[in-house]
């Protein structure tokens, strides 16, 4: 049997500190280092299932201020340890405003031989450590437990009690504690008192390839490469101006745009000004894809339209977006 569960902190909500117990809103993120918080878990030893842990400090980042370079640093530690036998599964500790994307983009340039074998299951917290009524040590345990359960494996998400898969996990709710839904897929399963129920199928069970072109071994090697791709909502009176500025030559260091990932009204529409400017975008060398703004369900594209409008997604616009510039990363590769 594999001796280690693996912790990796990555900053977040879940090792913020308020110099007022009972504000859950006015803290700092991201100040409690992760042995802090595993010395102060309460039923860690059980949870391991009589296994030993290892930590490590990836970074301390409030997650809104997440990026491509923070991803690559964290999908290869995750990788490292991932590829040692003594390692049976990962805890990742992560802030909840982009979590969502974080483990996108781990299900993605993860190698699904790795994912196959072994969970990676990234936790949060809606208070901080110092919270009178903190969150953040139930749902450590419970990813704990989760990622020593026989046979889990894939990217997975525990949030109040809950388990989500990458894919289909987003952040519904800014305050409470129960802040996640699977949205149509609902949840993976449940942790009950340190065992876990499934509902379905594990989701590494359904891992789709890499993304065409991507070759982990290259990210491994290779500087931080990430295009640029910008996310735009369609409303009402919805113009191309932003368009067109987001068009015009960067300035600085700025890099060029890349792509558009547009969050459209109802089943992907767009308003008509919007439409002509992206078009023009397009003709630009700038692509397009197309989502929905609505937080269930995903565009349903009909045969006619299919060679005529921009090409539609089936992820939140998010998430298209992390695909697009993976795309677009593995083509410049």
């Amino acid at each position: 049997m594999a001796q280690y569960i693996a912790f990796l902190g990555t900053g977040g909500t879940i090792a913020g500190a308020s110099e007022r117990g009972h504000d859950n809103v006015a803290y700092r993120a991201g100040q409690l280092h992760l042995q802090q918080l595993l010395v102060q878990l309460p039923g860690l030893t059980p949870a391991l299932g009589g296994r030993s842990f290892l930590l490590e400090q990836v970074f301390q980042e409030d997650s809104k201020d997440m990026d491509a370079e923070h991803w690559c640093i964290l999908a290869k530690r995750v990788a490292h340890f991932l590829t040692r036998p003594d390692v049976a599964g990962l805890v990742v500790t992560h802030g909840t405003d982009t979590l969502e994307e974080t483990a996108y983009f781990l299900s993605r340039v993860l190698p699904a031989p790795l994912l196959r074998a072994k969970p990676v299951v990234l936790t949060c917290a809606m208070r901080p450590a110092s919270s009178l009524a903190l969150d953040g040590p139930q749902n450590m345990r419970d990813a704990t437990c989760l990622a020593s359960t026989l046979g889990a494996c894939g990217v997975l998400v525990v949030c109040s009690g809950q388990v989500y898969g990458a894919r289909s996990v987003q952040k519904v709710h800014p305050y409470r504690l129960d802040a996640f839904s699977g949205g149509e897929s609902g949840p993976v399963g449940a942790l009950e008192e340190g065992r876990f129920r499934s509902f379905q199928p594990w989701p590494a069970m359904e891992i789709c390839a890499q993304v065409p072109g991507l070759d982990f071994d290259q990210l491994n090697a290779m500087p931080v490469y990430w295009p640029r791709v910008e996310i735009l909502m369609n409303h009402a009176g919805a113009s191309g101006a932003i368009v067109r500025a987001l068009c015009q030559r960067p300035q600085g260091s700025d890099p060029p745009l890349r792509g558009i990932v547009v969050a459209g009204t109802g089943n992907g529409t767009i308003h008509r000004s919007l439409r002509a400017a992206l078009v023009e975008a397009e003709c630009q060398g700038v692509a397009i894809l197309r989502s929905t703004r609505c937080p269930l369900g995903q565009v349903v594209v009909s045969a006619d339209e299919s060679q005529t409008d921009f090409p539609a997604s089936p992820l939140s616009a998010v998430k298209a977006r992390i695909e697009m510039a993976l795309t677009l990363a593995a083509r410049v590769d």
